[in-house]
């Protein structure tokens, strides 16, 4: 397992419900996280994945006069994210239990 950054993270959650184009990745991280990632950025971190295995190109259309290219999840990227999911899921609950702890003592 590779280190994943978290727009790498947010990438294949993106996918994971539907193929789409780089822009429409950008689009729908900012609506179900709010992040504001660049396009340009995107493509470089889908590259990425896809050199991975995690992505690979979906299709191509072009929309007026510019190609969008598709991309979806494979399945070595859903099973990458669904084991960061739960690693970064245990994580949250150790920080909540820790500051629980904390929280009890004061």
């Amino acid at each position: 397992m590779t280190e994943m950054t978290s727009l790498q993270f947010d990438i294949l959650a993106s996918l994971a419900s539907a193929r789409r184009h780089g822009y429409g990745v950008v689009v729908h991280i900012r609506e179900t996280s709010g992040r504001r990632a660049g396009v340009a950025t995107v493509y470089a971190a889908l590259t990425k994945l896809e050199r991975r295995g995690l992505v690979e190109p979906a299709g191509d259309e072009i929309v007026d006069g510019r190609v969008r290219r598709y991309f979806s999840i494979t399945s070595a990227g859903s099973t990458e994210l669904r084991t960061q999911a739960r690693l970064m899921a245990g994580r949250s609950e150790a920080a909540l239990r820790a500051l629980s702890v904390r929280e009890s003592l004061a």
